[in-house]
């Protein structure tokens, strides 16, 4: 019925799918993995099922001949499709996707380089150098965090530095500021991230390095 309407429906037709790998999600009796055993015996079908669609603005620009189809900045993997048999409270099984997005930076080079410096330790304060390109919007709310290699959200640091309350030195090419050693974990693998408040977001990462 799905692919029937796809067909004839012009605003399904840009949707996607995972291949269908489980079996049939609909009808059960309540609490078992056990088709409807009802009077009505219904038919088992594919109800639950989720589609997806990217609206991208530089596709549609694409087609008007402003931008290369190249520099699509959005593209979206569907890791796995599955269903989870072992719910029963509903006579449906529910279905669970997950997806890879990835978007290309709005800036090919960061606004910000940064670097720790000398050996980090959790025995002394340490010291992180700065530099930022030159029309870049600084401000006093900005800071730098230190995050886990495997930090998913902004919020995820261990431990940060604001730029002008830790600054210790400054010259035309770089700034330098501390972080309190009492903050500082024992070890593991890190990286720096230069947080811009006027910006609302990340705009340099450094290299990965041990503690």
């Amino acid at each position: 019925q799905l692919n029937m309407a796809k067909k004839k429906e012009a605003f399904l037709k840009e949707f996607k799918e995972g291949p269908l790998q489980f079996k049939p999600t609909y009808k059960f009796d309540l609490y078992s993995e056990v088709y409807d055993t009802s009077e009505k015996k219904r038919k088992p079908a594919w109800t639950d099922r989720i589609l997806w669609k990217v609206k991208n603005l530089c596709e549609v620009a694409s087609k008007e001949g402003k931008f290369p189809e190249e520099e699509n900045p959005i593209s979206i993997t569907l890791n796995n499709y599955v269903s989870h048999m072992s719910y029963g409270i509903s006579d449906h099984k529910p279905v669970t996707g997950t997806f890879k997005l990835e978007m290309k930076p709005l800036v090919s080079d960061p606004l910000v380089m940064l670097n720790p410096e000398g050996e980090w330790s959790a025995e002394h304060d340490v010291l992180i150098r700065y530099s930022a390109v030159p029309e870049f919007p600084s401000s006093a709310w900005d800071w730098i965090g230190l995050f886990q290699v495997t930090f998913r959200h902004v919020k995820d640091y261990v431990t940060y530095a604001w730029v002008e309350d830790d600054e210790i030195s400054s010259n035309r090419d770089s700034k330098q500021v501390y972080m309190s050693a009492s903050e500082i974990p024992k070890m593991g693998e890190f990286l720096l991230c230069y947080y811009s408040n006027n910006l609302q977001s990340i705009v340099g990462i450094s290299e990965p390095f041990q503690v």
